[in-house]
């Protein structure tokens, strides 16, 4: 009897976000000959918080949640960024975004510092009272390691203004009577009746179209009649498709987490937005689209790719087979380094994260300050005052990669990165 041995080849891990963000941290500190001990700082988070809360269900039962919130820097100030709900969250992808949000704040010149957080959970699961219980629970919870000078959560992934409302709620309640509106600003995204900002719903996706619209000027691109796709038809993919739309772009292909459609004549964006509040959120039986596989998705026939979902998206597998001539990366890292290796090689070019939806905290900026200093702002203000931010920093992004003849990637890391040396070599590190 003859035994063989059957060889198993293993395939290599994929690379996470933590990688992602640790490879692009050392190539830009590389580059700009970053002081090497302010690179030991930035290359660690601040505070790393799990918390692990228990909360009754409707049912009567108690489940146990695990939340995080993690503070990379706070040399510019106040830690700044969202919080998902998401059954992937893990504390290394929380750490990635944190120290993403950190370069973002910098590169926009706001006076934060980056942080993440969120609940390792699937929000559909769970009713609307269940999700109330399970916010306000998680905001108790979290303490004083949250605050309007300390550290300010904003919606992310599976988050909303509602949920904002409910954190500041809880917050300011812990407060003694007196001191309780001033606490108004612990977080950004609120209902513009509860101190929200005008217009802060559109402002991430806003800055996604603005960023495309000054890379387009710049290249004398029309964008008028040029195709484009999006990832994710949440926040930042509708608005984005919604200011798209109107300057003559052409909206083929949709992909969101219950499938793929298509139309290569073109989808309706307001219609298409309107089918899904009637249809559970879902694009999917949309009129006149076909559904299409959705590992075929980053290989449509187009000009402009719009990830707008989460990270590790555009892979090293399907880098090759993109058509579009630009990436404008609405989510939080969905490029691979790998990936992004290939694209370049391959001439085509990526509007990067940091600065394509960085829309978002300048739109928080202007809420925090709006209730830090007791004003109101109306929409056309607020949205005059986030293009004035966003045409600066894509100008000087741009211009500064043409001069050094680099990515904007590694440019705007650059810049984020030599504005935060900058405040630790005129501060000194205590003691």
């Amino acid at each position: 009897m003859t035994l063989t041995k059957k060889i198993i080849k293993k395939e290599a891990p994929k690379q996470g976000m933590l990688q992602n963000v640790m490879q692009q941290f050392e190539a830009a500190a590389e580059r700009m000959n970053l002081n090497p001990n302010i690179k030991k700082i930035l290359a660690v988070t601040n505070n790393e918080l799990i918390i692990h809360f228990p909360v009754r269900m409707d049912n009567g039962e108690v489940e146990i949640f695990k939340g995080y919130r993690v503070q990379h820097n706070n040399a510019l100030g106040p830690y700044k960024g969202g919080l998902r709900y998401h059954p992937t969250i893990d504390i290394d992808s929380v750490k990635a975004l944190a120290m993403w949000m950190t370069w973002k704040t910098s590169l926009a010149g706001l006076p934060y510092g980056g942080a993440k957080g969120g609940i390792e959970m699937d929000p559909k699961n769970y009713s609307i009272s269940e999700l109330e219980r399970i916010t306000r629970r998680f905001t108790y919870a979290l303490g004083d390691n949250i605050g309007p000078e300390h550290d300010i959560p904003a919606p992310d992934v599976n988050t909303n203004a509602q949920t904002m409302a409910w954190i500041a709620d809880t917050y300011m309640s812990t407060k003694a009577p007196s001191e309780r509106s001033k606490n108004q600003h612990v977080v950004t995204g609120k209902p513009v009746g509860s101190g929200g900002l005008e217009g802060r719903d559109r402002a991430t996706g806003f800055g996604v179209f603005l960023t495309i619209k000054y890379w387009s000027e710049y290249k004398n691109i029309d964008l008028n009649g040029k195709s484009f796709i999006v990832q994710g038809f949440g926040n930042v993919g509708y608005w984005a498709s919604h200011f798209l739309q109107e300057v003559g772009a052409k909206l083929v292909g949709v992909q969101d987490a219950f499938g793929t459609i298509v139309n290569p004549n073109g989808l309706e964006v307001e219609s298409l937005f309107n089918y899904t509040t009637t249809n559970d959120g879902s694009i999917l039986g949309f009129p006149g689209s076909e559904v299409l596989d959705k590992d075929l998705f980053f290989e449509l026939d187009c000009d402009i790719c719009i990830p707008a979902a989460l990270g590790n998206q555009i892979t090293e597998d399907r880098a090759g087979k993109i058509k579009a001539f630009l990436i404008a990366e609405g989510a939080n890292g969905p490029t691979t380094v790998e990936a992004e290796a290939i694209l370049k090689e391959r001439g085509i070019e990526i509007i990067p994260d940091i600065l394509c939806n960085s829309g978002g905290v300048v739109g928080s900026y202007f809420e925090w300050l709006q209730n830090r200093n007791g004003e109101l702002w109306a929409l056309d203000e607020i949205m005059v005052r986030i293009d004035k931010r966003i045409k600066e920093v894509f100008k000087k992004v741009y211009e500064t990669s043409q001069i050094k003849d680099l990515d904007m990637r590694s440019t705007a890391y650059i810049i984020a990165i030599e504005r935060i040396e900058r405040a630790y070599i005129q501060r000194g590190i205590f003691p």
